[in-house]
């Protein structure tokens, strides 16, 4: 139980990358504000600005986050019990930042007015654990994203989905979370266009399970967002939205929504796109 994620990556089961993560060019790249290209920049130093890249409309010193960094901050002087401290982390992170569940939010949505999803959930959460130095696992699956940190050798489930229940220790409930979102062999990802954090998904025949890094889910983040594009029909921006998350994460099921943006909008326009 101490090391499921590393028992589950020896069997196979994790899965794996078309590619290392790689912050490209922005050559060929489209912005649709200059405060998306300037956060878009500073994310190259920073994941904290990659994921406010997202449908960035102006740049703000995004007061919430400051304001829970340095309230955790405090608290970390006071707390030495890493256990108790990864609590604090996420009751303060869910009283602060994720106050209501909404699928397909950024994360400029959950600093504005506190809605957020699987995705913007655990980048918050993530960077948090970066920032503290506790060791940690971001777990990308078929349509859902969550953590998993290590505290005194045991593996912690934390759930951003679940304000109340949603930080798992006990190593059978752990076990049974984990085997719930097992990767299936030879299974095929159910749906390009489904978006990551979509309810109610039949959890028995998954495809993906894998380690990402912060920068990659961020590119998840505008993976989710290009789908909101493409099942409108606005295939020329949601082909834009992919080629930034291609830059972040160059995945599989990104590569193959890319490909089907350019193939419809060549059935619907009748030319090709970018």
């Amino acid at each position: 139980m101490k090391n499921i994620l590393f028992i589950l990556l020896i069997l196979g089961v994790l899965g794996s990358a078309k590619a290392q993560e790689s912050l490209v060019s922005e050559e060929n790249l489209y912005f649709e504000s200059e405060a998306e290209r300037f956060f878009w920049n500073e994310g190259k130093n920073q994941p904290l600005s990659l994921f406010r890249a997202v449908s960035a409309a102006e740049i703000n010193p995004g007061s919430p986050w400051i304001n829970l960094v340095e309230e955790l901050d405090q608290k970390r002087v006071k707390e030495s019990k890493d256990l108790t401290f990864l609590r604090q982390i996420f009751q303060k992170t869910h009283q602060s930042l994720l106050k209501k569940y909404e699928q397909h939010s950024t994360f400029n949505d959950m600093l504005e007015v506190g809605k957020y999803d699987c995705v913007s959930g655990s980048a918050a959460l993530g960077m948090l654990l970066d920032r503290y130095g506790f060791k940690f696992d971001i777990v990308e699956t078929d349509y859902h994203v969550f953590i998993v940190a290590e505290v005194d050798g045991k593996n912690i489930i934390l759930e951003s989905t679940l304000p109340i229940g949603g930080m798992i220790t006990a190593p059978s409930e752990v076990a049974a979370y984990l085997e719930a979102y097992k990767q299936v062999e030879f299974a095929q990802l159910g749906s390009l266009n489904q978006r990551i954090g979509t309810p109610k998904i039949d959890l028995s025949n998954n495809a993906i399970f894998r380690k990402v890094s912060l920068n990659q889910l961020a590119g998840l983040l505008y993976y989710n967002d290009a789908i909101l594009l493409f099942n409108n029909q606005k295939y020329q921006e949601a082909s834009n939205q992919l080629s930034k998350a291609l830059a972040l994460y160059p995945s599989e099921r990104i590569e193959g929504l890319k490909d089907l943006t350019k193939e419809m909008a060549y059935k619907t326009v009748g030319h090709q796109i970018r």
